[in-house]
């Protein structure tokens, strides 16, 4: 075992307890539909949630991978993959009641998970450039607009989700953040078509 799969032994079973969670909650809406009003709001959480889990999956191998093992990387591992368990587990309700209105739910609930997953991405972000720069490596780095305008937005456009009050303004900051993240993964899927990802062997 390297130390990228010692690290990611405990770092990837934390995130999976977090997608269990939104995985589990969403099938329990679905055993509860007719009793209760799914709304728009709440799926649009769990599903920028989801996403976002999905691509710390994703750093995990990009930033920790050429990482030897270290406790402080294991207990930063801790804190990123904690925080989204707690935001995955307020996402839906732990118990339906009969005629819930979900959206009821999304307003008591979306600051604490929209803040936790902003925090969760400013660990990440303080961690990866404040090694590179502590390690001289910032001279080496080349990162596009994806990062130095991407990143930005995605903090501020979650922040006014997490804060603001208003219908039209959450919905609309939830909508771009899933249609960025949305390019993202388009992005991803065309290189790997571009590459040849996988070579099909037909007869």
């Amino acid at each position: 075992m390297d130390p990228f799969e010692f690290f990611f032994s405990f770092y990837g079973l934390l995130l999976g307890f977090s997608v269990a969670e939104l995985v589990g909650g969403f099938a329990r809406l679905l055993h509860e539909r007719r009793n209760v009003r799914f709304g728009y709001l709440t799926p649009l959480l769990a599903l920028f949630v989801a996403i976002d889990i999905a691509s710390f999956w994703n750093q995990a191998w990009v930033i920790f991978r050429p990482a030897p093992y270290n406790y402080a990387l294991l207990i930063v591992g801790l804190a990123v993959a904690s925080t989204f368990y707690v935001a995955a587990t307020q996402v839906f309700p732990r118990e339906l009641k009969p005629g819930e209105d979900l959206d009821d739910h999304f307003w008591t609930r979306k600051r604490l998970v929209l803040l936790s997953v902003m925090g969760a991405n400013l660990l990440i972000v303080f961690l990866f450039v404040g090694l590179i720069i502590l390690n001289g490596e910032i001279a080496k780095l080349r990162l596009g607009p994806g990062f130095w305008v991407g990143t930005p937005m995605f903090m501020a456009l979650t922040l006014v989700a997490a804060l603001s009050r208003r219908r039209l303004v959450v919905t609309g900051a939830l909508a771009i953040l899933l249609a960025y993240q949305a390019w993202q993964i388009f992005g991803s899927a065309k290189a790997l078509v571009d590459k040849g990802g996988w070579l099909l062997l037909g007869g």
